[in-house]
């Protein structure tokens, strides 16, 4: 055991069992004591050489199945060095690929003596994927670390499948699929609100009659007697009168809110591409507002006037706008772009509301529902 541990030829050399019984030969003699005294530093030496080749080990284990070129080098299966460039190694692909490619290849060529078809065709995939690993600068960068870096063994695995799963679409590309299909979509759902709004005015009795006379003094619903085969039936005249009152009140009526007709500057995709320019008008407007009114002290106009209340009052444009005349006249009236006068208004408003749930009969029925019953229970107790 002695003699095997300091010339290597034992049976445990080179696979580990070298170093188990160089401990135990220690572990006896409280030191190196197999190895005879006078040749203890060549043992010491040979111990070095056997740390220093067991720590050169990995840079042959890095290469194996499953990444990259597997067992062979990327570099080498393309018969290039490492610094090609890479006009170099795409020349060098296709002179292989016209080689081995499965349509072109032929037993028996110069060059390609010994191959088959299917040893053509491996040798072909393994090119393929050289190719593939080298062509893109952060997959080569990869490659060229792991064969620098060998130890570094899970890194690499975790580098290589991160690529390989990652998907390959422009982000860019997603997200303007997306909002485009967010646009269709709002599109469409403002559509449908718009509609059934009008199918809505269609059958209030008051638009329904201004609509008709309307109608009538464009000529519009001027039944004429009709013979022959352009002769309609009832059905089909009643249809035409329903879609002609339905055009007027969709041209006479301006439907503000929720339910306003769609317009295609207002979806996700336009507001995106015109930021810059309201942006720009919104600089503008607000560089013209500070200069006007705080430096030059003018005084505000109606328009002006309107938008201080709106934004006293935290509503968006469409719901300001969707408001009746004569309320924004009110709010003029009261000068309530002041923002005492404002304040004076809001607490008018809330005292009168609270004032009218106050006496309305289905609070009281609420609230003697609370007292008596609870929400437990969904007894309701009429007065």
């Amino acid at each position: 055991m002695t003699s095997a541990a300091c010339d290597g030829t034992g049976s445990g050399a080179g696979s580990g069992g070298w170093w188990t019984e160089m401990v135990e030969s220690t572990e006896q003699s409280g030191g190196f004591a197999g190895c005879p005294g006078t040749g203890r530093g060549r043992c010491w030496w040979r111990l070095a050489v056997l740390l220093l080749s067991a720590s050169s080990l990995p840079a042959v284990t890095a290469l194996v199945e499953g990444l990259y070129c597997g067992t062979e080098v990327c570099y080498d299966v393309l018969g290039v060095t490492r610094e090609a460039p890479k006009a170099e190694i795409a020349r060098a692909y296709r002179q292989l690929a016209r080689r081995y490619h499965p349509d072109r290849f032929r037993p028996g060529e110069p060059g390609s003596e010994g191959e088959t078809q299917e040893t053509a065709h491996k040798k072909f995939l393994l090119i393929a994927t050289a190719y593939e690993t080298l062509k893109d600068e952060d997959t080569r960068r990869d490659y060229d670390y792991m064969l620098d870096h060998p130890e570094e063994y899970y890194q690499h695995y975790y580098a290589y499948y991160r690529r390989q799963l990652t998907p390959k679409v422009d982000v860019r590309v997603v997200i303007l699929v997306t909002i485009c299909a967010i646009s269709i979509f709002q599109y469409y759902s403002w559509h449908s609100s718009y509609n059934e709004a009008i199918n809505y005015l269609v059958t209030v009795p008051k638009y329904r009659i201004q609509a008709t006379e309307i109608a009538k003094q464009q000529g519009l619903l001027n039944r004429t007697k009709e013979k022959g085969k352009n002769r309609r039936s009832k059905e089909e005249i009643r249809e035409q009168e329903e879609e002609v009152i339905r055009d007027i009140i969709k041209n006479k009526i301006d439907i503000k809110g929720g339910y306003q007709k769609p317009n295609l500057s207002d979806i996700l995709l336009c507001q995106i591409v015109l930021f810059p320019y309201y942006l720009t008008n919104y600089v503008a407007w607000y560089v013209s507002w500070v200069y006007r009114f705080t430096i030059c002290r003018e005084d505000y106009g109606d328009q002006e006037k309107l938008y201080i209340i709106r934004r006293y009052m935290k509503m968006s444009q469409s719901q300001f706008d969707s408001l009746e005349e004569n309320t924004k006249q009110t709010f003029l009236e009261k000068q309530l772009w002041i923002k005492e006068n404002y304040e004076v208004y809001r607490k008018d408003q809330e005292e009168e509301m609270k004032v009218k749930m106050a006496t309305d009969p289905r609070m009281k029925r609420y609230r003697r529902w609370m007292k008596n019953e609870g929400p437990g229970r969904l007894t309701f107790i009429d007065d």
